[in-house]
């Protein structure tokens, strides 16, 4: 079943974000098992979600192309929740 990962990035600005996700965007599209991405802005950094098919898909891409390429000093916060539900458009 699909899984919600969510990060809280203590210290990212949207500058920062924005930098990864032009260099990150499309590899996270064509990722096995990726579903959906979103971001925004919080108090002390960022927040992200993503939904991805299964754990080992969303884990796999987070330590091939995210944890390398994270700035220095900037450590996401990430959560996992097996999702029960998933409704989709279309």
């Amino acid at each position: 079943m699909a899984v919600l990962v969510t990060a809280e990035v203590p210290g990212q600005t949207q500058e920062k974000y924005d930098q990864m996700l032009s260099v990150l965007g499309p590899a996270l599209q064509q990722a096995k098992g990726f579903i959906a991405h979103g971001a925004g802005p919080t108090g002390n950094g960022w927040r992200s979600f993503e939904i991805w098919e299964s754990q080992e898909d969303a884990t796999q891409f987070f330590v091939k192309y995210i944890h390398p390429n994270l700035p220095e000093g900037i450590a996401p916060k990430r959560t996992l929740l097996q999702l029960h539900s998933l409704v989709k458009a279309g």
